[in-house]
């Protein structure tokens, strides 16, 4: 008879972050099994999302808050959006996890562990923005191809690790470094090991600041892992895809970085505007690095009704990539005429920040109120859509609600 053979503890381990709960008496479950609770998978549960929450995409996983989900000031995982380019991986061992450091410019290949990163290096702790590129993706026209974002692929957590610049100085890099790569644990969709799901990069020059992390936190405890458990690069202010997450590599590079989503059209903007609809080719894309200022009304939810005199407190958050938001104003007369919002300064750079107003109306009837933040280098948001591109990245065009007063 053949011996019956049992799932691993480190699978074990993997199968319950997905599922959220205890698998009771997992230990006895067959090698191989998969439990039904991911056969056909609740992602609300299975990553501990808001049922509010829309689900753009299970193949691989995205998923977006709504603008009124996203009022806290510091984004905790129930309205964290999901933004996968493979599958997740299911075999997650910490406690053996490492990273190994390598490419044409370091001086010598080495690995470390994640209980060393954790224990020889400080740790630093921050908010940080990520947002997707394609964020706002829907409202483009002729439409680009791509999940069909809304305005909820933004987030601001606070993120602990260790600088990645603290870890490059440490293993020595060559003075001809100019740019960085990750490699992750997650799998390529079609299943082929030897392909990766996602390796972008980012220039020295931002692997080197205060606030690009190694991190292992997220709102102080242990980053849950559909967000890159149990490692995750975090580089804020620029597209989240920059932010690798179950980081098992890094590779310094002595030219830009050309892993998978980092040449082509991937996330990359026309360098000169186009006409909406037409065909760019490839070597007239730019990366993209800092992200646009952009705002968003977290409070009311839009369809409020309030009754003739009443004033109405809105508030939400603004952000600006590498800058910080100088000016918050809001206008209910469709752009004719602004006012000031209260704007707080972030928490660090690269946070986002908080606004505030009260509002009153002149009469009863359907108003809009739209949002427009202004970086510190006095850019504002347009009151319309961005130019177009044909991967519809950087809508940063106003946010608006509707309201009704009675």
């Amino acid at each position: 008879m053949k011996r019956r053979q049992f799932i691993k503890k480190t699978t074990l381990s993997s199968l319950t972050a997905l599922i959220g709960t205890e698998i009771v008496f997992g230990e006895i479950m067959p090698l191989g099994y998969e439990p039904l609770a991911l056969q056909d998978p609740n992602p609300f549960k299975m990553f501990n999302k808001s049922k509010e929450m829309v689900v753009l995409n299970n193949m691989p996983w995205n998923i977006e808050a709504k603008a009124h989900l996203l009022d806290e000031k510091i984004t905790s995982n129930e309205y964290m959006f999901i933004r996968n380019n493979g599958k997740i991986p299911k075999h997650v061992d910490a406690k053996n996890w490492a990273v190994t450091f390598d490419g044409e410019s370091v001086k010598k290949p080495k690995t470390i562990t994640l209980q060393e990163l954790k224990t020889k290096f400080k740790h630093y702790t921050y908010q940080l923005t990520l947002e997707c590129g394609g964020n706002g993706r829907s409202e483009f026209d002729p439409p680009a191809k791509g999940n069909q974002w809304t305005v909820g692929a933004v987030s601001c957590a606070t993120w602990t690790g260790v600088r990645l610049r603290d870890v490059l100085k440490a293993i020595g890099i060559k003075n001809d470094a100019v740019y960085i790569g990750y490699h992750a644990a997650d799998t390529h969709l079609s299943g082929d090991p030897k392909k990766e799901a996602i390796s972008r990069g980012v220039p020295m020059t931002k692997a080197y600041q205060d606030e690009t992390l190694l991190a292992f936190k997220m709102n102080g405890k242990d980053i849950p892992l559909v967000h890159g458990y149990p490692l995750r690069l975090i580089a804020g202010g620029w597209p989240a895809s920059a932010s690798g997450k179950w980081i098992k590599g890094i590779s310094v590079r002595n030219k830009v970085h050309d892993g998978n989503k980092m040449t082509g059209k991937a996330y990359r903007v026309p360098c000169n505007p186009v006409a909406p609809g037409e065909k760019v080719k490839d070597e007239q894309m730019c990366i993209i690095e800092s992200m646009p200022v952009k705002s968003l009304i977290t409070y009311p939810k839009s369809g409020a009704m309030l009754g003739l005199g009443e004033k109405l407190k809105i508030r939400g958050h603004a952000w600006a990539g590498e800058l910080e938001v100088s000016q918050m104003e809001y206008s209910i007369d469709f752009g004719c005429t602004w006012n000031n919002c209260s704007i707080e300064k972030p928490a660090n750079r690269l946070a986002w920040q908080h606004f505030s107003a009260s509002i009153s109306f002149p009469k009863k009837g359907y108003y809009e109120i739209w949002a427009r933040a202004t970086d510190s280098k006095g850019i504002s948001q347009p009151m319309v859509l961005p130019c177009w591109n044909p991967k519809g990245y950087l809508n940063n065009a106003c946010h608006r609600i509707a309201i009704k007063v009675k």
